[in-house]
This record gives structure tokens, sequence and C-alpha cells, in this order.
């Protein structure tokens, strides 16, 4: 499914947060890895980048390729490759148009880079990369908690929140693929679907029948509730072929605060979502549901753009 990763480096350790993720994920999908550094006109240092960026490309390859000896290389698999880009430019508008002319199915890039957050902050090149990124972007925090650092995973976790649509389903396939990265045993899925709270109409027909307001807010309560395990029961039929350790949570409230909450609570090593659901452009829209979640948790999203 991956054969090509973007990695954006500016030269920070800020920016360095990507590096345990890049080796795992270059190692365990076998994929070839393109460190991209994007220079502004004005700046200086054009040489000395390219040193930083090639000494970060060839050990990420040694280490990369240690982790595919260790977990065994499954016959046919290619040896782990790394390439150094550097262009001058705009970051967020060469990062795009590096991965829209050379293939690039994945882009892995941290939050923030040189400048803290005046530079690479959300709302600037990563946001903006992601808003127009037509490939999935995964992407890191700095200062992330070391309990969610990739390569110190011994069991992994991945929230999956849904809200029912086929357009946020679209995440399913990079569940399967993400999860084979060492094995899907080691692997626990968790499927989210968040309800809001249900219109009541005061006019309810168990009036009638001396039903109590209470027990009759219960009762719908209790149908979204049930209708939603249902769709996550379906949603696991199809992952079975995956043999994934996949297990259902279903809340009411606000999907938000309450994907924020859970993740807080839970600490996934991964959160994979859609930045759009089930009312398309107006519902789970980023700059909505998803921008909420990306800003609220520590742990690293992988988010998915549907076309």
């Amino acid at each position: 499914m991956y054969e090509r990763m973007l990695v954006p480096l500016d030269g920070s350790e800020l920016a360095e947060v990507v590096l345990p993720y890049a080796k795992e994920l270059a190692g365990r999908l076998d994929l070839e890895v393109i460190f991209l550094h994007v220079q502004y006109l004005e700046e200086h240092g054009f040489a000395m980048h390219r040193v930083y960026v090639e000494q970060v490309a060839n050990s990420i390859r040694q280490e990369a390729r240690e982790i595919q000896t260790i977990g065994g290389t499954q016959p046919g698999a290619k040896t782990v490759e790394t390439r150094v880009e550097l262009v001058v430019g705009e970051p967020a508008e060469e990062i795009l148009r590096y991965a829209n002319e050379n293939n690039i199915d994945l882009i892995l890039m941290a939050t923030h880079g040189r400048s803290g957050i005046k530079r690479w902050v959300l709302g600037s090149v990563a946001d903006r990369v992601l808003r127009a990124s037509s490939v999935p972007v995964w992407l890191v925090r700095a200062n992330i908690p070391q309990e969610t650092v990739h390569d110190e995973w011994p069991k992994r976790s991945m929230l999956v929140p849904l809200d029912g649509s086929k357009l946020a389903e679209l995440v399913l396939p990079h569940v399967k693929a993400l999860a084979k990265q060492r094995g899907a045993e080691l692997v626990n899925v968790i499927l989210l679907r968040v309800f809001e709270e249900p219109y009541v109409d005061a006019d309810y027909p168990e009036a009638s029948m001396n039903l109590s307001w209470k027990e009759h807010v219960r009762r719908i309560r209790e149908h979204f509730k049930q209708e939603a395990r249902q769709y996550l029961e379906g949603v696991q039929k199809h992952l079975a072929d995956a043999r994934l350790n996949v297990k259902s949570e279903v809340l009411m409230g606000k999907p938000a605060e309450e994907i924020i909450s859970y993740a807080h609570n839970n600490h996934p090593n991964l959160i994979v979502m859609a930045t759009h659901g089930y009312s398309g452009i107006s519902r789970w829209e980023y700059g909505n549901i998803a921008d909420k979640v990306l800003h609220g948790v520590s742990s690293p999203i992988f988010l998915v753009r549907p076309h």
C-alpha cells in the first residue's frame, strides 16, 4: 500500500521527533524514504543543510535495515533506500509539489520545526500541508510523551474514531496496513463511535403509556447506543481478515471532546481518522472535529483526507 514516504526536515531537534517513526515504518513496510529540506530564498547555509540531511538519511537507512534483519525480512522484500532532496521555496508549497510530482504515498512530519511555534506550527506549514495533501499525513508533536514514541512500543494501540460514514471508513485499509508493521497480534485497534445527545421531542407517545420522561430519554439514548454498537460490529467483521485485536467503544457527547478525553485517559500510540465524515464538508471537516482532535491530543495522529 505504501512504497514512498516523504519526511520534511528543517534542521531542528523539534522536527527530528519523527525519526523513530521513519526508521520503524521504513524497516517494517520496506519503504523508500525521501528526506526533504526546503530552504527559504533569503536563507544561507544550503551546503550545511545538505550535509545534515544526508547524515540523517544514512543513519535511518542503516537503522531501518537492522529492523528488517531483526524482524526477519519477508521473501521479496526490497532493501530500504533513503534519498535526500533540497529545494528552495515556500515550505508548504514545496512539500505538496514534491509529493504530487513524485508518487509519494505518505507524508510523515512534525507539527513544529526550527522556530518552534513560530515556524512549522499547526496553522502554518503542517496545517497547510494537511489541508491540501492528497495522501495521508502522519503528524507527530514535539515533546511527545515517551510512552507513545514509536520505537518504544512494547504493544501498540490504535484509536480509530468513526462516525458511521463511508468517508470515515476510508481509513480502514490504512489501519490494516499499519497494523502489519510488527504483526497484527501486537496491535490493539479500538473503534470509537461517538453519538451526540439525541433530540427528544417533549410530545412523546410514551406519555400516554404512563412512561416517565426520564425513562423515555433513557430508552432513546439506549436505541442510539445500540445502533452504534451494531455499526461497529459490522466494521469489526470487515477487519476480521486482517486478524487484528479489535474492540469497540461507544460514547455519548460532543465528538471532538469525547475523542480527546478518551485519548488522554488511554494513551493510544496512534489515532487514525479521516478529515471528513458523514455529512461530508459540514461534519468532520478539517477545521472542525478532526482539527480539534489534532490540537487536543498528544498522541501522533494519522489523517486521511478523502478525495
